[in-house]
């Protein structure tokens, strides 16, 4: 392992693009995945192959092209667009004389910068953790205590054995402690159950504008930042929807292709946010040539964490970089809001997404015009201005309060419950 340079990293790039899809990554969002870590990046080296090479991932010819071109810039750090084996990152190491990094540990390196809560890093460590284990070389045979003779016994376990012995341990204690976050999550989830209060969560690619989506929102005043990840941890707040009430609005971390299988079970506490939630607003960057492949991905991702069944509403962010799109509501072939075309940077469009956002939640509602007699009127009056359901209210000639009410299933079903059967008697056929 090489130390990391305090005054900066400058790297070289490796870009090899594959007749084979599966292993086809973006050279640009590479390129920008590297500014995100604050690296400075020399030159970039590219080519061309069918498949991967066992020892050095690129061919030997082109493992000498990156190791001269290491040697003439002056770079103390490799990169590669693509995930390398334990060994090809020890090869590529030995021939290069500095530290090769692929492409999951630079997502890992970011993440390690951005994480600001205790249980962010935690998640953050784990995952860096279950990376490195697999890589771990042996540095310190000089410590090595399994040799015989006068002097030489030791503990019979050598340098590398306690290196993964220490690590193994490690992972436990962190998973114990993300287990209790885990727990006190799902109390807050359960709680907001019983309150009947539904939950949005924001999902989509990374830098796409989910953060100032929540801001321009809640006035939250998150982070917001043009890179990748800008996003680690996750926030919640409180909003207010017309007909519907209270919800809770929930920004995430932003998904990426082949995003690392370490990060997906190391943030499976944070995660489980978005498989509990109502609805997903499906955040997407509509200025981005390629945000239909952006969707896919992010898809593939919301399956491997167990949420792709949850209804979701695509939200088109970034209208102001596109001449032609103006704010509107797409619907599907049975009029229900599939698509919003909007500007969270601009602020325009946030009154189409509430109304659809309303249509897609309001589908639950129920709406009763009650006759309340006067000995009734006081309590029940109070109790449906709490509830702000009331539509409209009037009187009768013999003193009855006429009254229209409109909210959710679960919240009539409860007042049924409460008030009992003299409740039912109310209502206006």
């Amino acid at each position: 392992m090489f130390d990391r340079y305090e005054s900066g990293e400058r790297a070289v790039l490796v870009h090899i693009n594959f007749t084979h899809e599966g292993e086809w990554e973006d050279l640009s969002e590479f390129e920008m995945l590297v500014s995100s870590a604050g690296v400075s990046s020399l030159q970039v080296v590219t080519g061309s192959r069918q498949s991967p090479h066992p020892k050095y991932y690129v061919g030997e010819g082109k493992a000498q092209e990156i190791a001269q071109v290491v040697q003439m810039s002056g770079a103390n750090i490799v990169m590669f667009n693509h995930a390398l084996s334990p060994a090809q990152e020890r090869n590529l190491e030995s021939l290069c004389k500095c530290r090769v990094l692929d492409r999951t540990g630079l997502i890992l390196d970011i993440f390690a910068q951005r994480a600001r809560t205790h249980e962010g890093k935690l998640q953050v460590e784990l995952a860096q953790l279950r990376h490195i284990s697999t890589r771990l070389i042996r540095g310190w045979t000089h410590l090595e205590r399994q040799k015989g003779g006068i002097g030489l016994r030791g503990p019979g376990e050598t340098q590398l054995e306690t290196d993964r012995r220490l690590l193994r341990d490690r992972i436990k204690a962190i998973l114990r402690r993300l287990d209790k976050v885990a727990k006190q999550r799902e109390q807050g989830r359960r709680a907001r159950s019983r309150a009947q209060i539904p939950t949005i969560s924001l999902v989509g690619y990374t830098n796409a504008g989910k953060s100032t989506m929540f801001n321009c929102i809640t006035d939250a005043g998150v982070y917001a930042a043009d890179q990748l990840f800008a996003t680690l941890d996750p926030t919640l707040r409180k909003i207010d929807l017309v007909d519907v009430g209270p919800a809770i609005l929930a920004d995430t971390v932003g998904f990426i292709r082949h995003l690392p299988h370490d990060l997906v079970a190391a943030f499976k506490a944070t995660l489980q946010e978005t498989q509990e939630a109502d609805i997903l607003l499906h955040v997407v960057d509509a200025s981005d040539e390629r945000f239909h492949e952006n969707i896919d991905a992010v898809h593939e991702v919301l399956e491997e964490i167990d949420a792709h069944e949850v209804p979701a509403l695509l939200v088109m962010n970034k209208i102001d970089n596109l001449e032609s799109q103006r704010p509107r509501i797409e619907r599907d072939e049975n009029g229900v809001p599939r698509a919003v075309w909007v500007s969270a940077m601009e602020g325009v469009g946030i009154k189409l997404l509430f109304d659809a956002l309303t249509e897609r939640l309001a589908s639950q509602m129920v709406q009763y015009h009650l006759r309340i007699p006067p000995l009734y009127q006081g309590r029940m009056r109070s109790t449906f201005f709490q509830m702000k359901c009331i539509q409209r209210e009037d009187y009768d000639q013999d003193g009855n309060l006429l009254i229209n009410v409109r909210m959710q299933q679960v919240d009539w079903s409860r007042l049924e419950k409460r008030e009992g059967a003299v409740f039912r008697d109310f209502i206006v056929t």
